[in-house]
Formats: structure tokens, sequence, C-alpha cells
């Protein structure tokens, strides 16, 4: 991965937190890993927790950053959270999975949300 690339993700994932704070959400963990795979943010709004995968893009050329979350980073994503669960959730929290979609179109920004983007499967 180039580190335009890198750059634009951490810039992205910025974007997202800071958007989902505004939103009420408080963020628990920035870039949780866990062995080579990673959860981009584990936000908490009361007793439901989100792991948010974030997906930034310069411009509409390349698909809608939603579409990039394929079956395969959906399965990453679920052991990864099967994992934090373990460690730190408890019994009385909900689990979702999230998506943030973030276009940045030079100065212009555009975050899209969608809550319980994906289920278990």
């Amino acid at each position: 991965m180039t580190k335009a690339r890198q750059d634009l993700g951490l810039l992205g994932e910025r974007i997202a937190a800071r958007w989902l704070i505004r939103s009420g959400w408080e963020l628990v963990a920035h870039r949780f890993r866990c062995g080579h795979r990673d959860i981009d943010l584990i936000m908490r709004h009361g007793h439901v927790v989100a792991f948010v995968e974030v997906k930034a893009r310069r411009g509409p050329a390349f698909g809608s950053p939603l579409e990039a979350v394929h079956h395969r980073k959906r399965n990453q994503l679920i052991r990864s959270a099967m994992i934090w669960a373990d460690r730190f959730g408890t019994s009385s929290l909900e689990y979702r999975f999230d998506v943030v979609g973030v276009l940045v179109l030079g100065r212009s920004v555009r975050v899209c949300h969608v809550p319980n983007a994906f289920q278990l499967s």
C-alpha cells in the first residue's frame, strides 16, 4: 500500500470518527489489531457497540466506498469483532457492524454512514 493510500485511509478514519462523535457516539478504539487484521473504529452509543469499517475515496471513479466491503473483508471484521467482544465485551452490550464511506472531492467531504451494514453469517 502506498503512503498516499495510507494517508487517505487515516484521513477517512479521522473524519468518520469525528462525524460519529458529533452524532453521539463515543470512540472506544481506533485500529484495534488482531493479528494481521484490524477494525478501523469501535464506537459505543449507550449499550450498542459498533464495529466500523471506514472506506475513503478521492472520487467516484472506483465506485462507492461502501461497495469495497466485500465478503472476505466482512469475514475478517467478524473474526476480529468476536475477539474484541470476548476480551472487552459484556452480555449487556449489543453489537453491530457499520460501514462509513468518506468521499473526499477536493475541499468537499461527503460522509455516508450505514448502520447494520451486514449481519453475522
